[in-house]
């Protein structure tokens, strides 16, 4: 099994260009459009994981962060898996 797995800083500075009350949904499509140019899958083979899409929304539809760090893991079949980073305890 050959896995594919990077960490990937990701600007999500065009969320804030979009209207208030679709940031957060327009934050989710900068995610995957960065994950589709960087690991050069198609659109439907890019899944989100729950986690990474609560992190997104934590403070409302108006205000997602304005960079997010993100694990992708890239399977045999096509299929990347985008997550949170693990943190290391010394940082929590």
């Amino acid at each position: 099994m050959d896995e594919t797995e990077r960490i990937i800083n990701i600007p999500l500075r065009a969320t804030k260009m979009a209207p208030r009350t679709k940031r957060a949904k327009r934050a989710i499509k900068e995610i995957r459009e960065n994950i589709m140019r960087h690991m050069k899958v198609p659109e439907d083979k890019v899944w989100i994981d729950k986690a990474l899409n609560e992190k997104i929304w934590e403070r409302g539809i108006q205000n997602p962060p304005s960079r997010i760090s993100v694990k992708a893991v890239k399977f045999d079949d096509g299929l990347v898996e985008v997550s949170l980073p693990e943190s290391s305890p010394a940082k929590e």
